[in-house]
């Protein structure tokens, strides 16, 4: 009776065991799958941050009245991404850079900064300011998206004498390089000032802007402009 009492007692103590390491298995198991969980949604931010889709602020008054101080922007990173085969070219929704295109792309000056500039000449063609009118190989572009701060026709024989905001060139856009400006051509350190902006420097095109903060409004939901969230860049 002794030895079956004890064999009893013993098989309880290797049940209990089992029952513990199957607990500790289990509760490993569960914090491995949470921390393999995590790495994957880490490892997919951060792919598609750097190839995809990235948010940018505005910070400065250069792109208005298009894009305003406060607009946050998502930028498709993927739509000017290098390719190395014609085949990738055809598959894949990649875009060569075209007139017009609103660009983020890294300062020349200063690569760690981010600016946004309207593409403006291509790589080829001549580009020329006169007395504020953007031409291309002699022509006048048509530009409905300009905004000046000041009168963009000065008087007779008010040509701005060497005032970049006012006239400039005509320059001819090296190969893979771009022009770039700004639409608040009064107000932006743009190619006049540090020249073209090289292929290698594009971030991406600036899509539409998800959220629009107005830091000169007090309170907190005044100073949200509802009307601008996502509003379509152009």
């Amino acid at each position: 009776m002794a030895q079956s009492r004890s064999a009893v007692a013993v098989g309880k103590v290797k049940a209990e065991a089992k029952l513990a390491a199957e607990a500790v298995a289990y509760r490993k198991s569960t914090a491995r799958e949470y921390f393999e969980s995590i790495c994957v949604a880490v490892i997919l931010a951060l792919f598609v941050r750097t190839f995809v889709v990235q948010a940018f602020k505005i910070p400065t008054g250069s792109m208005e009245n298009n894009l305003l101080i406060g607009d946050h922007l998502l930028v498709n990173k993927f739509v000017f991404a290098p390719t190395l085969w014609s085949l990738e070219r055809a598959l894949l929704p990649i875009d060569p850079i075209k007139r017009g295109d609103i660009i983020v792309f890294k300062y020349p000056e200063d690569p760690n900064r981010d600016f946004v500039k309207r593409t403006i000449g291509l790589p080829g063609e001549t580009v020329e300011l006169r007395n504020k009118k953007v031409y291309i190989n002699g022509k006048a572009l048509d530009e409905p998206y300009v905004h000046f701060l000041f009168p963009a026709e000065g008087g007779p024989g008010d040509e701005g004498g060497f005032d970049v905001r006012r006239n400039y060139g005509p320059v001819t856009v090296p190969p893979d390089k771009y022009f770039m400006m700004g639409d608040n051509r009064d107000n932006s350190q743009d190619s006049r000032y540090w020249g073209f902006m090289p292929r290698e420097y594009v971030k991406g095109k600036a899509l539409f802007v998800y959220f629009s903060f107005n830091e000169e409004t007090p309170g907190l939901f005044s100073s949200i402009r509802w009307s601008r969230i996502l509003h379509q860049i152009h």
